[in-house]
């Protein structure tokens, strides 16, 4: 581990923010952007640029998986955010998720080195920190520990972790966040504020046991800042905030939205025989299931965090769960998509 032993004092930066047309990302250039700092994104010509709308940011054509095009995007820029992730193995492939998760890590980072970055943010997941017993609370010293295939997501962003610590060693000063589920604005891919959506349209009828700690997206920006700006090369910062039940999640997001509440509790022991259902029908169905077996033995878990690190180093605000579904839901409402 490489310690910084400088004291750091950004003005004005400029920042290179792959995945900058998805939802962390988008969120990263408007703070960005707010800080006074210049944003700049990658983005590959197919890219959707809705989550973008009203901000102001250059703009670069590329793909993480294209050296070239990384080295490009990157001249001038004292700063990289490396967002741009697959989350939804489920409906790309898992192949793909390896590809992009870990093969495009290497890519960025090799390309960092070799543009003269000055520091380099990535953007992991508490997935990679694996499970622990019911109800422990786990923080940057947890491993991953769960069989690749059983979280293969999880999986792929312990491998890009291990990749950076290999770019710290070769002197690159990059920082590692790991933030928790995200809530908030301009998640137009729907991938954590899927629950926001479906309690609101009334489509959740049930109760799941386990919960997770929940994180607004407002936070989460402000994490990568700050360890920007702070951070110390080759750590772990876990972005999080509230643990909630399952249960106590849902009943926010319904007093929020006026949706109807869930009408039972499913039973944990219903979980397995519902995961082997979940991918008998994906045989016959393929992506028309949401869901896959996986995700639907996670959700039976308790998977809570401690950010204490992120708040004493970092200063990662604490914003109540909430204000952060306030807000998701207005951009959803807003967005068409309720």
């Amino acid at each position: 581990m490489v310690e910084s032993t400088c004291t750091f004092v950004y003005l004005t930066m400029k920042a290179l923010v792959t995945g900058g047309t998805g939802f962390i990302g988008s969120n990263l250039v408007d703070g960005l952007t707010a800080a006074g700092h210049t944003a700049r994104i990658l983005r590959r010509k197919s890219s959707r640029l809705e989550a973008l709308d009203g901000l102001a940011y250059q703009d670069a054509v590329g793909d993480i998986l294209d050296y070239n095009s990384l080295l490009l995007a990157m001249q001038g820029c004292d700063w990289v955010f490396h967002v741009a992730a697959v989350s939804d193995y489920w409906r790309q492939g898992v192949d793909w998720l390896y590809k992009v998760n870990v093969e495009g890590t290497k890519n960025v980072l090799r390309a960092a080195r070799a543009a003269g970055v000055k520091r380099l943010v990535y953007t992991s997941s508490v997935a990679a920190l694996g499970v622990a017993p019911d109800g422990e609370l786990m923080d940057e010293t947890h491993n991953f520990n769960i069989p690749p295939r059983r979280f293969p997501y999880g999986h792929s962003k312990h491998l890009a972790e291990i990749e950076v610590r290999k770019a710290v060693h070769k002197g690159l000063e990059a920082m590692i966040v790991n933030p928790a589920v995200v809530i908030g604005p301009r998640d137009l891919n729907k991938i954590s504020g899927s629950i926001v959506i479906e309690v609101a349209r009334g489509l959740i009828r049930f109760y799941l046991p386990g919960g997770v700690n929940y994180v607004a997206v407002e936070d989460v920006v402000a994490g990568h800042i700050a360890a920007a700006e702070r951070g110390r090369p080759g750590e772990r910062y876990l972005l999080g905030a509230e643990n909630l039940p399952h249960r106590q999640a849902i009943d926010t997001i319904v007093q929020v939205t006026g949706a109807p509440r869930p009408l039972f509790s499913f039973p944990r022991w219903a979980i397995e025989p519902t995961a082997v259902a979940v991918t008998a029908a994906r045989k016959l169905l393929g992506n028309r299931v949401p869901v896959n077996a996986n995700q639907v033995r996670m959700s039976g878990l308790e998977l809570y965090f401690r950010p204490d690190k992120a708040v004493r180093e970092l200063g990662l605000p604490q914003t109540p769960f909430r204000m952060a579904v306030e807000r998701a839901y207005r951009w959803f409402r807003d967005n068409g998509y309720l």
